[in-house]
This record gives C-alpha cells, structure tokens and sequence, in this order.
C-alpha cells in the first residue's frame, strides 16, 4: 500500500513540475514572443498612448505629436515641413509602421529602449520619457535642394567631405507623412504605395533607387587610371582613336559632341568634354577587374551602406566581356549609382582622396539631452592618391570653368564637378536621365561641400536633357547654401 501511495506522490510531484515547466515557459518565451509580436494590438496602444519624442534639425524638431479624438490610440505622429523632410524621417504611422530614422529609432523615439529607463521605472512602471534623433542636416542646404528640384522628379545629396554628415537629402516628389499617420488615412496611403503609382513618392530616391550613372563615372575609371599608372597626369595625351569601335565588335562609339577635341584627348580634356572614347578604352586597357577593385572603394557593390538608413547597392557588374567592360567605363550597360553613391565620390576626391563615413544622424539622446549614441565625424578610409585627388580636382576645376558644367559655378568658390547624361530604355528610347557631381571650397571660411544630383525626369524635350542644364543648377544653388551658411 505505501509504494502504491509513494508511486502515486511521485508521478503527482511530476506532473506538478512539468505544469510549473510549462507556465514558466508560456510566461519567459511565448509571453515574450507574444508582447513583441507586431500584430499585438497593445504595442500600438502603448506606442502612441504618450508624446513621441523628436527628430531634430539644427536644434529645431521636424517632427511632434497631437491628441487624437476618439479611438485606442490617444497620440498620433505630426510633420513640420513634411515634405521638405521626408527624405531624412520617413513616416511613422499608427496602421502601417514605421520607415527610416522613424523607423530605425522607434523605440527610442517611443520611450521603450531600455537605455532611456531608469531604476524607479522599472519598479514602478512608470512611462519613460522619450528620446530624440539629432540629425546632421543643414536646413538651408536641404531647403535649397527641395526648391531647385521643383517639381521634376530626381533626388539631390550634399555631403560634407571632411567629415562626411550628410547636410542635405532631398527626393521629390515627396510627400507629407503626416497624411498617412492615422487610422483613418488609408485613402492616402493607398495613393502614395499603388503599384502603378508612377511618381513613387514614398521611394526614396537619394539613396535607394539606383540608376545608370552615366558620364560621372568617368571620374572612377579616371581614378583607376591614374591610381594603376596607366597615365602619370590628367594632362598627359592618351591614346584613344575617335570614334572608337568596342572591341571584338563593329559597334562604333560616338561622343556627344562630334566636334570636341577627343582624339587621343588628356584626361583634363576628356573630362571637360566629355569624351566617351577615352574612358570606355581606358575600361578596357585597365580590364574590369581593376575598374571594379576602383569602384568599390568609392562605395560600390556594398549591400551593407548605412547612414543609418540601409541605402541600396551601387553596382559596378562582373562577368562582362571586353565590349561590356568599355562600355562600363562611361557609366553604361550594368553600372548603377545612387545619388548618395556619386556624392560620395566627388566627396573622397575633395577630401585628398580619403572617404569620410557618410552619416545623416550626429547622436540619439535621452530626454535631457544626454547621448545614447554618438556618429563619431571624420572616421575615413584612404581611395585615392593625394596626387590623384589634387589632379582630378583641378580637372574637375576645368569642367566647371571652361567645359560642360559651367552652370555649377559659386561666385568666390573653387568648384568641380562632372556631367553625366545617362541612357534610359531599350536602345536608350526613353528621356535619358541628367547627372552632375560636384564639390565647392571656400577657401576663406574653409567651408566645402561635396554634392551629387540626378534628374530621373523633367518633363524637357529629349534634345533639352543634360547634366549642365537640369541638374548642375541644383547642386549650384545647394553648395552655395553650405557654404553661405
């Protein structure tokens, strides 16, 4: 009788640990699993059931928050300038989440990151007061950018070389994000996220939707020629018949200007014209792999650029063969840039050709300012040469002064830059999309700006579409604000 009964305890006393297994299990595991869920409706509630804290721009918030009437959810996101800014904040919506820095820094924006919370409120419960996100922009930089592009469709970037903050990041067409931040805006959101929305407002332009480059990329394959000592100077004569034929092709390549001087051009001159026959031979003399080993310094094929929005990867291809690979050389076939990607470039060649790590947020605080995070400035990788640096700028000077980017000019500023008018659709059917890259110094204030613009699309006949005439007077009138400012 007694080890029926002792038998009995046993299997009892197991069946209550097993029951104390599981509730520790279904409490530590799947209640943590089921407070994270982000279909958990009270993570919505608790999210926007107080003030969200700010992001900031030159000590001003862009960003804050309003009573709601009625409904689970009391606060809802709001915009200053919405659509000057949506490029830098993304959206935070009460629906549909949370995009960009909105969405990066949601926790801290939200008063939920562990970092903000004290001991009393962990104790206590009580709720965190938010933090914010300082961000690098320069108001008049990004205002400039906003106005010059208008309403073409394109995207503009300005980057401080030396320190690499991103002082502008413009996108248009924008949109206001405080139109799809409540629960009653799905109108709007459908709007602005259909499909066969052409204008793909909410894509962000500047930094994540890559496009062929075009003739700016000549300043890449400039690099690596200059870098591999293919030529010692951007004034030593080349060896590029015009026009030239792509090799093991009958395909003949012209320049856009028949007339210019581009036989057998100085890399000066054929930066100042724009000779698509010097550039797609150096590709093919230097051969693919040391272009890409080129771009790839500058920034290209990287999938993990953040700052600290994740931006798409620039692409310079592999597997292509010699024709392919001349034809990369002018910013062709399968190279793709952002404007973030570009800016980048005209960024490292005016920094003597070190790379500043580019980022859009200077340090995320707590309530009372102090910093949780901080993006140190100045953290750098070597591209370039100094004397490649100093001799693609003086280039660069050229183009600007006396070649196709005259449009580009500051009055009392050293500035360079590159054109690039890049082919679009089959057989370039489609308008062709307009680039420049540039960079300014003023020597007075040792101010400098490195800034990139492309122009998707303006609306101006085929004929009417150039890197000079759309999209230098943009980058034109955004170094002025940097370094006026």
């Amino acid at each position: 009788m007694n080890k029926t009964i002792r038998h009995a305890a046993v299997f009892c006393l197991l069946l209550v640990l097993a029951l104390l297994v599981r509730v520790t299990w279904v409490q530590a595991y799947d209640g943590k699993a089921l407070a994270d869920n982000p279909d958990n409706r009270r993570n919505i509630i608790a999210q926007y059931a107080n003030p969200l804290g700010n992001i900031i721009v030159a000590g001003s918030p862009v960003t804050g928050s309003t009573r709601t009437e009625g409904g689970d959810l009391a606060y809802k996101r709001t915009y200053t300038d919405g659509e000057l800014y949506s490029a830098v904040t993304g959206y935070s919506s009460q629906v549909y989440g949370a995009s960009q820095l909105e969405g990066i820094y949601s926790k801290v924006l939200d008063g939920t990151d562990d970092r903000l919370k004290n001991p009393a409120d962990v104790l206590t419960g009580k709720h965190t007061r938010p933090g914010n996100v300082v961000t690098t922009i320069d108001p008049a930089v990004q205002k400039a950018g906003f106005e010059a592009l208008g309403d073409n469709k394109g995207a503009a970037v300005a980057i401080d070389p030396k320190s690499g903050r991103i002082l502008g990041m413009v996108s248009t067409p924008s949109y206001d994000p405080s139109k799809i931040a409540g629960q009653g805006d799905g109108e709007a959101w459908r709007k602005l996220s259909a499909g066969d929305d052409e204008d793909k407002a909410m894509t962000n332009r500047a930094m994540r939707q890559p496009l062929p480059p075009g003739s700016t990329f000549k300043l890449v394959v400039a690099s690596a020629a200059l870098e591999n000592g293919l030529y010692d100077s951007v004034d030593t004569a080349t060896d590029s018949p015009d026009p030239y034929t792509l090799p093991g092709t009958r395909t003949v390549l012209h320049n856009e200007n028949r007339s210019a001087p581009c036989e057998n051009a100085t890399l000066r001159t054929a930066l100042k014209y724009s000779c698509n026959n010097v550039f797609a031979k150096l590709a093919a003399d230097l051969g693919q792999d040391k272009v890409r080993a080129m771009a790839e310094k500058f920034g290209f094929n990287n999938d993990k650029q953040d700052v600290p929005v994740r931006a798409y990867e620039s692409v310079y291809p592999k597997g292509m063969d010699k024709a392919q690979t001349a034809l990369s050389g002018i910013g062709q076939f399968d190279v793709t840039a952002t404007p973030l990607q570009m800016a980048m470039v005209s960024a490292a060649l005016a920094n003597g050709g070190e790379l500043a790590d580019p980022h859009m947020v200077s340090e995320v605080t707590n309530a009372g300012g102090d910093a949780l995070e901080k993006y140190e400035d100045g953290e750098s990788t070597r591209v370039v040469s100094e004397h490649t640096a100093e001799q693609l700028r003086s280039a660069m000077v050229t183009v600007v002064e006396d070649g196709t980017g005259t449009n580009a000019k500051v009055p009392g500023a050293e500035v360079g830059g590159k054109t690039g008018t890049a082919q679009h659709g089959v057989n370039n059917s489609k308008t062709p999309y307009a680039w420049f890259t540039s960079y300014a110094k003023d020597s007075a204030t040792g101010k400098e700006v490195a800034v990139a613009v492309l122009i998707e699309s303006s609306g101006a006949a085929r004929e009417e579409v150039s890197g000079n005439g759309l999209a230098a007077p943009v980058a034109q009138k955004m170094m002025k604000a940097a370094l006026s400012g």
